[in-house]
This record gives C-alpha cells, sequence and structure tokens, in this order.
C-alpha cells in the first residue's frame, strides 16, 4: 500500500485547460464518492484550489492508482487523457508526504509563504472526512500535514509581508495603478478570497469600493468595513464600471461573470478612461478576450504568479530555513508510521505463537487426559513460559528499531520467517 498525490497546477498546465479541471466545491461529495469506488483507491483527499487540484489518495498498487486518478480527472474534465497527462505531476510515499506539508507550509504557492492554503488543506481533509473519503491513513497524515505548516510559519519568517493570493493581487493592482489612495475599486465575490481583499484594502485610502456578490448579504457585511463602502447586486455591476479604476474578481462560478461584449458597451461609455481587471478565479470570472479591448488592461493568476516570483527571490534565506522544517517533520512522520506499523506485527507474530501452542496442547489432549487440575495448570504455566521467553527477544528488538532503516529490515525478515 502506498500514499501517492497525482495533481495538476497552474504552473504545469496552461491556464485555461488547468481551469477545466478544477473540482468546485459543490461537487466535492460526488468526486470523492466517485474516487472511492475504483478499484484501486482505498482513501482519497481532494485539494482543488486557485492554485491547484492534487487528489491524495491510499492505494493498493502505484500504477493502478496512477490511472484511476488520471481517468476520474479525464471524466470530471471532460477531456481524453492524452489533452492533459503531459501535465501531470506525481509523487509517492516519502515524496508524495513531502508535497503534501510543503503545500500545507505554503512552499509550493505561487505566492510563497501563503496562509489560505493552511485553510484549504484543513477543509480539503475535513470535507474527506466526512465524505468518509479519508481513513486511519490520511487523517494521519492531514493532521500532521497542519502541524508541519503551523510550524515552518511559526518558526521561519517565510509568511512576512505578502502572504496570500488576494493580497498579492491588491499589491499587483497598486502596482499597475501608481498606489490606491482615491481610487474607485470594485471587488466581485465575497467568498474567502473576496473577503481577504476587503481586508487588504482597508485603510488603502480609498475614493470608494463596491462589493458585487450573488448573496447580498455577504457584499453588505465586507461594505461595512469601508466609510466608502456599498454592496451591489450583480445587475447593477455594469454601471458601476462605467467609473470604476479596477474591478478585483475572484468568484467561485462556474461560467463567465464578465462577458466581451458586455464590457465593450461599458468601455465606451467610459470617454477613454482606462479600466484595470484583477482575475484571480479559477475558472476565470472574466472572458480573456476582453483584454483585447482598448484601455482595458486584464490580469489573471498568470501574471500574478511572475509578479509574485520577482518577491520570492527575497526570500530565499527563509524558504531554505523553511523546508530543513519540512526535512525534519518527514522524519518524524517516517519513525511514527514505523511504530504504529510495528505493533501489529509483533501482535501477529505473538498472536500465531500462541495459535501454535494452543494446537499443541489439543494434539496432546488425549496424553494429557489423566492429569489433574493443579498438573494442567503446570504444563499450561510451562508452554507460557517457554514461549514468553521465546518471543521477549525478538519483540523488544523490532520495537526498539522501529523508524530506522534497521528496523524495516527486522520487520521485513519477521514477516517472511513466520509468513506474518
Amino acid at each position: 500500500m502506498s500514499v501517492v498525490v497525482i495533481g495538476v497546477n497552474n504552473r504545469t498546465m496552461p491556464l485555461d485547460l488547468f481551469e477545466r479541471v478544477t473540482v468546485p466545491a459543490q461537487r466535492l461529495d460526488k468526486a470523492l464518492a466517485d474516487l472511492r469506488a475504483r478499484r484501486h483507491i482505498s482513501e482519497a483527499v481532494v485539494l482543488s484550489t486557485c492554485n491547484r487540484t492534487e487528489v491524495y489518495v491510499y492505494a493498493e498498487k502505484f500504477h493502478g492508482a496512477y490511472q484511476d486518478v488520471r481517468d476520474f480527472l479525464a471524466e470530471s474534465a471532460q477531456l481524453a487523457p492524452e489533452a492533459f497527462s503531459d501535465h501531470i505531476y506525481l509523487a509517492y510515499d516519502d515524496e508524495a508526504i513531502r508535497h503534501l506539508f510543503s503545500v500545507a507550509s505554503g512552499l509550493d504557492s505561487a505566492v510563497l509563504g501563503e496562509n489560505e492554503i493552511q485553510g484549504q488543506v484543513k477543509q480539503a481533509w475535513e470535507t474527506a472526512r466526512l465524505e468518509g473519503g479519508s481513513g486511519s491513513v490520511l487523517n494521519q497524515l492531514f493532521r500532521h500535514a497542519l502541524e508541519v505548516g503551523k510550524r515552518v510559519r511559526t518558526e521561519t519568517g517565510i509568511s512576512r509581508n505578502i502572504t496570500s493570493v488576494s493580497q498579492a493581487a491588491v499589491a499587483m493592482a497598486s502596482q499597475r495603478l501608481g498606489g490606491l489612495a482615491g481610487r474607485d475599486i470594485i471587488v466581485l465575490g465575497a467568498g474567502d478570497m473576496g473577503e481577504g481583499m476587503a481586508a487588504t484594502l482597508d485603510g488603502a485610502g480609498l475614493g470608494s469600493i463596491v462589493f458585487a456578490n450573488r448573496s447580498a448579504e455577504r457584499a453588505q457585511r465586507l461594505a461595512e468595513r469601508f466609510d466608502c463602502g456599498k454592496a451591489i447586486t450583480l445587475d447593477a455591476l455594469p454601471d458601476h464600471l462605467d467609473t470604476a479604476d479596477a474591478l478585483l474578481t475572484s468568484t467561485g462560478a462556474q461560467s463567465l461573470m464578465v462577458e466581451q461584449a458586455e464590457l465593450a458597451e461599458v468601455m465606451s461609455r467610459r470617454n477613454s478612461k482606462p479600466l484595470l481587471i484583477v482575475d484571480i478565479a479559477v475558472p476565470r470570472d472574466v472572458d480573456p478576450a476582453v483584454g483585447s479591448l482598448d484601455g482595458v488592461t486584464l490580469l489573471d493568476m498568470d501574471d500574478l504568479r511572475a509578479f509574485a516570483d520577482a518577491g520570492r527571490r527575497e526570500r530565499e534565506t527563509e524558504l531554505a530555513a523553511a523546508r530543513r522544517v519540512v526535512a525534519e517533520q518527514l522524519d518524524r512522520f517516517a519513525e511514527s508510521q514505523s511504530a504504529r506499523q510495528v505493533a501489529p506485527l509483533v501482535a501477529s507474530f505473538r498472536s500465531n505463537a500462541e495459535a501454535i501452542r494452543q494446537a499443541e496442547l489439543e494434539r496432546f489432549a488425549a496424553k494429557l487426559a489423566h492429569l489433574d487440575d493443579e498438573q494442567r495448570e503446570m504444563v499450561e504455566a510451562l508452554t507460557q513460559g517457554i514461549l514468553g521467553k521465546l518471543l521477549h527477544e525478538p519483540s523488544v528488538r523490532i520495537g526498539e528499531a522501529a523508524g530506522t532503516p534497521r528496523g524495516e529490515r527486522l520487520a521485513d525478515a519477521l514477516r517472511d520467517l513466520f509468513d506474518l
């Protein structure tokens, strides 16, 4: 059995293809049921964010699990496997575990050290637990991964400055606009990303800020942070685009929220005033063709990744420290897993030996029939004592060596010698 991760992200795959492979939250329960029903998968967790879609599985066979997950992604995206197979990355056992620890720590994010991924990993795991996708192996792994993420952020400076995609989106907008003071901003989407952008924009000295969302209540809650804030319905968005300096969008919609034709009409009313659009939604909220309109600057996750990479180089020292924490925790996890595996192995070893003792006593039952109760107790104590002394040293040795290469060798030998 192996822990395997198979995934794609917006670095390994073009954005127009990647957004088709995402698994929206409302389909996650069916996705987990689908994965669990496949032949080679015993446990599964799906992590799907604006940066990645990854499937973590506990599997009987590595190659079988890879094919099961690849087919799942193909069917989910309605693509032939050949259309994206070259963009898949995969790892198993220690490398899969190291990858998850790095992901939870924000080391594999578009924004190095981002905090949002910690919550996303936790939510993916909790959903899998509720839906029956995650069992004892992945539960232990994800619990440890969240602890690693916390340690990395506590013990290193990896999460200083810009620590989330939403913060990076606002910083990128500020750079393009030459500052945010006095600017009129629209935020489309009031979920976690929208809330993150609102928190970053708070105190920026905006001229005005408008929140548009399907849920008017959530939009109003964010607007109340700002003296200049306002909540609107989606229908009112085009009117407010007439005067805005920037649109920041991050909904969870599965279809386009801003079409080219709609925005062309808006631009015709703006009297050549430029409009900046930062679309960090996956799938995208804004039609990519909008970028061809005069006066429109359209930035997406590809642009954000390039923007974040420039700041990444400034934190290479912290990255090295964070990776050391991940490596230490990988060793600790391996030790704990080996110790867990040794306990049932030793129990099986002793149980098999006891079964042999009982079988031998049964075989000689007729010859021992003349013994009285006291003599029977003496035979029982004698055979138990001999067995205990024979089993004691191997049990102690294998327990002491658990989590080491020697322990692995002893465990393999015990399994082979006694057919455990």
